[in-house]
């Protein structure tokens, strides 16, 4: 029978803590969250390899090291209304949850969704999980303190950046061929100004794609 709470401990002491992640909430919600509990069954022996783990086409869950060092960059707080872009079968949105006050968490795969809903049930009770497209994000429920897109972003859709609140942050993952770049936005005077993180590297999520100019 696999250990998975050992694997966990590993990933934690292997990719998380060197990666510079220090903040003790982080550690402690990726040392309690069951990882491969989120990962499709067929993939639960990959949950804690240094890797993004495949859900289904251009969908991912994004490795330990790249959610942990964006939610260190963000300095979350437990008083915090976080929005969980493309949160699949829910693993971020349950370390997030463990984290922040409460997390809206958006998927558009009603299949990933449904899982999610059951899963987050037993292991978060702070998540509401809001079915639709991922660009057009739960304006209802915002304006958010703080944004997390799980997966690459070409361009910020425009209804995302309005929904967070002015002062608030957002982590974003840009795209540029097979090369990226976290990037940590601060919203201010309804502007976001952006400062470079760290690399790392996912599919563009859909929805995220940079639109292309064409000339004549």
């Amino acid at each position: 029978m696999t250990d998975f709470a050992t694997r966990r401990r590993m990933m934690v002491d292997t990719q998380v803590r060197p990666s510079d992640v220090t903040k003790f909430p982080i550690i402690e919600a990726m040392l309690k969250i069951p990882r491969e509990a989120f990962v499709p069954d067929a993939r639960r022996e990959a949950a804690y390899a240094g890797r993004n783990v495949r859900l289904a086409d251009g969908r991912v869950v994004l490795e330990p090291r790249t959610l942990a060092k964006m939610l260190d960059a963000l300095n979350l707080d437990n008083d915090d209304l976080v929005l969980d872009l493309g949160s699949g079968l829910g693993y971020s949105a349950a370390v997030i949850a463990r984290i922040a006050e409460a997390v809206v968490a958006v998927e558009e795969d009603e299949a990933l969704a449904e899982e999610a809903q059951a899963l987050l049930g037993e292991h978060a009770d702070n998540v509401i999980l809001h079915t639709g497209p991922l660009a057009a994000g739960a304006a209802e429920h915002g304006p958010y303190d703080a944004i997390v897109i799980e997966g690459g972003v070409g361009e910020l859709p425009a209804a995302i950046a309005d929904q967070l609140k002015d002062g608030g942050r957002i982590a974003c993952l840009f795209m540029d061929g097979a090369l990226g770049t976290v990037r940590i936005g601060w919203k201010i005077d309804g502007a976001i100004t952006w400062r470079f993180a760290f690399n790392a590297a996912a599919p563009v999520l859909p929805g995220f794609e940079k639109e292309v100019a064409f000339a004549l």
